[in-house]
């Protein structure tokens, strides 16, 4: 049995490295009747260049999860009682074969589909396309990092031809004396980053773009910089107006711009609408704060370096790819990206979001970031696969496109949803509940049984993060190891294991291997000569703690800093395109409709599956609360503490008020981690970006009502009633 291990925390993709060593058991210690046993492992940080030895609450607290008594530990089938009953593995894999393939003799093999995750190391993610398109024979495969990373991929690929998302270490940012942070609010949602801001804090040069004074943007008071606060969905026009001040103040770096870009004077014509005024009038954001940015980013990239970060804030739009798109055009007029002290990044949420959207999950790829509609990448793959390229299926449906299909005519009737919980993530969640429950069959592999999961006809129990092998790749595109600490439960299984399993009966050509390392080891192949080549990488070396940063071609020693020799499009040039917000992206709310912003918290991640499992991070946060506007909550009669609804077309959300002039008089702010009554994604639409297929879900439209709950004081904690009475 296994006695601990250094690894990675299973949250973000900042990755914090650790150590679990087992845990001694507490004298007398008696756990509550619903609490989580004690840990089986301690948790103690180690030292790594992203956390330095720091942890956040979450990774302080994540080896409660191991044993929890909420845990699914055999598979689970569905009665037509709607009550889950355990069953055998091998009751399970013949089921799930024969669901499988029923579907596809009466509707076709596009009817089944796969949806992954961004937190399923490389080998699963791999195995994953892998195995939807040769087991399952499908197309219909793609995953949540499309709810996440998608648009700032799109920009990153058609600005440098390559999508990385740090393409430099995190510690470069450490001696930044600028730092331009775009709707990313790390100091929640990864603490342990904050110490590399400290830099440019100490210079003054912090700038946050954020239209909530969220606790990054607090980290600039005190002279520590400025805090840009936007209009909702206006940061395109905001960054063309900072853009517009560098050009026409002379503030560019045209030797760079001639060397190293093409594009640029399209950009520049594209930016004379967008003067400071202006803009002003369009994002609430004052000239002179315009202009002072801009000085600012160009002092600092001729001096001390200046970088630009972009995050899911200015991401998640309709508009997300051409913001993001706006954000590396204002990088490459200042000379950032590929300098030796300055750059542009973009910051990855997922814990395995960069490994994740390499190796085939999503739908148009193959391993390595290839286009699965590119010949020689199909013929590649298809040799270290063994198959002939015509069985390797073309593009599939994006996340929201996958979704709306389901239980449709022509569209997804048996699912298979692995490290997702859509349920509760997704946008206009009231619509992905219809569809799942019009599904033929729905398979569900999770931990827990999650809202997702208990929707399923069967869940299927898999390993946590410290009961498996495997790598994962973090936000700088550095390949880490993750390293088994714990046997797991009896009766669950790795998915490496129940792919196996399955592509054996559904006779799948090709090979499909349990074992972590000969996976990895496929992988390297598969990728090698791709824009994500890891195929000079293999166990040994990140066992021996090398730092192995992609591309890593073999006999070549991996490239922790992209760029520093030319961008990835074949002239080595960085493309820049011109931007300009759409009539839908630049929109304000006559009436007494709000803007609703989501987000996350210190204490939750994403879903909240696991970490409202959690006894000290739900104590800490154990219901949704709605931030308002003192002002804006005083116009609805709507007291700290009272509850309110947010409606719009899509649904309804009953939650508390907790008044804060950390917002906008025009904003709400609800975090998207609750289910049920408190699920913010009840009231985000499912209108994507048309590049990246992002869902629109940080401005949707919403009216605020003080509600009169059928239970007047409800103790903090327990679940909300289903329905309300509003208030006259």
């Amino acid at each position: 049995m296994p006695n601990g291990a250094d690894t990675h925390c299973p949250y973000c993709a900042l990755q914090c490295a650790m150590t679990l060593t087992p845990a001694a058991p507490a004298a007398g210690a008696v756990p509550a009747p619903e609490a989580a046993p004690a840990p089986p492992l301690e948790v103690s940080g180690r030292d790594f260049p992203t956390n330095r030895g720091g942890l956040c609450r979450k990774g302080w607290t994540s080896a409660s999860l191991l044993r929890h008594n909420g845990r699914v530990t055999e598979p689970m089938l569905k009665g037509s009682d709607g009550v889950h009953q355990p069953i055998s593995w091998d009751q399970a894999l013949m089921i799930i074969t024969a669901a499988v393939k029923d579907t596809q003799q009466q509707y076709g093999n596009d009817a089944v589909g796969v949806f992954g995750g961004g937190g399923l190391t490389n080998e699963k993610a791999y195995l994953l396309g892998k195995f939807a398109r040769l087991a399952l024979r499908t197309s219909r495969i793609d995953y949540n990092g499309r709810f996440c990373m998608s648009s700032a991929a799109a920009a990153g690929n058609r600005a440098f031809g390559v999508d990385r998302g740090l393409p430099f270490p995190v510690t470069d940012l450490d001696t930044a004396s600028v730092i331009l942070m775009l709707g990313s609010n790390v100091a929640e949602t990864m603490p342990p980053f904050v110490q590399h801001l400290q830099g440019a804090r100490d210079a003054g040069g912090l700038i946050v773009v954020d239209p909530r004074r969220s606790a990054t943007a607090a980290f600039t008071s005190d002279g520590g910089g400025l805090h840009l606060q936007p209009t909702p969905g206006t940061d395109l026009a905001l960054l063309l107006g900072i853009s517009h001040v560098v050009v026409h103040e002379g503030l560019a770096d045209a030797e760079y711009i001639a060397a190293n870009t093409s594009g640029n004077a399209a950009v520049v014509r594209s930016l004379s609408a967008f003067w400071p005024e202006r803009v002003q009038s369009i994002t609430g954001v004052p000239a002179t704060l315009i202009r002072e940015t801009a000085r600012r980013l160009a002092q600092g990239a001729r001096a001390g370096g200046s970088y630009i970060l972009s995050g899911r804030g200015v991401e998640q739009h309709v508009d997300g790819t051409d913001t993001a798109t706006a954000a590396i055009n204002l990088s490459l007029l200042l000379g950032l990206p590929g300098s030796a002290r300055s750059g542009y990044g973009t910051l990855t949420g997922q814990g395995n979001g960069q490994g994740g959207r390499e190796h085939g999950q999503k739908a148009d790829q193959l391993p390595g970031y290839r286009k699965i509609t590119d010949p020689a990448a199909r013929a590649h793959v298809a040799g270290v696969w063994g198959i002939d390229e015509s069985l390797i299926p073309g593009p599939g449906l994006p996340a929201v496109e996958l979704l709306k299909s389901l239980g449709k005519p022509d569209g997804v009737r048996c699912l298979f949803v692995h490290g997702a919980n859509v349920v509760v993530s997704a946008p206009d969640t009231n619509a992905v509940i219809q569809g799942l429950r019009s599904l033929d069959f729905l398979v569900v592999c999770d931990f827990f049984m999650s809202e997702t999961a208990a929707e399923a006809d069967l869940v299927l129990p898999v390993t946590q993060w410290a009961e498996e092998e495997g790598t994962l790749t973090n936000l700088e595109g550095r390949v880490i190891r993750r390293r088994r600490a714990l046997t797991p439960p009896p009766g669950v299984r790795s998915e490496l294991w129940l792919m196996a399993r399955l592509a054996e009966l559904l006779d799948a050509p090709s090979t499909f291997s349990d074992d972590p390392e000969t996976v990895f080891e496929e992988l390297r192949l598969a990728s090698a000569g791709g824009l994500a080549d890891y195929s000079g990488i293999d166990y040994a070396m990140l066992d021996q703690g090398e730092a192995a940063y992609w591309p890593y071609p073999v006999g070549s020693t991996g490239t922790p800093r992209l760029f520093a020799d030319g961008f990835a499009h074949a002239d080595g040039r960085a493309v820049m395109v011109p931007v300009t917000p759409s009539k839908r992206a630049v929109r304000s709310f006559a009436d007494d409709s709000l803007a609703l912003a989501t987000g996350r918290l210190l204490e939750h991640y994403q879903s909240g599956a696991q970490t409202r499992r959690v006894s000290e991070l739900l104590a800490s946060q154990p219901q949704a609360r709605l931030l308002i506007h003192p002002g804006t909550a005083a116009s609805r009669g709507i007291a700290d503490g009272d509850y309110a609804t947010v409606t719009n077309e899509r649904g309804e959300v009953l939650c508390r008020a907790e008044l804060s002039n950390s917002v906008r008089p025009d904003t709400v702010f609800l975090p998207f981690h609750f289910p049920g009554q408190e699920n913010a994604n009840r009231l985000t639409e499912a209108t994507t970006d048309p590049i990246s297929g992002m869902p629109e879900f940080k401005t949707s439209r919403v009216w605020v009502r003080k509600a009169v709950s059928t239970q007047e004081r409800v103790p903090a904690g327990t679940r909300l009633p289903l329905h309300v009475k509003e208030a006259s």
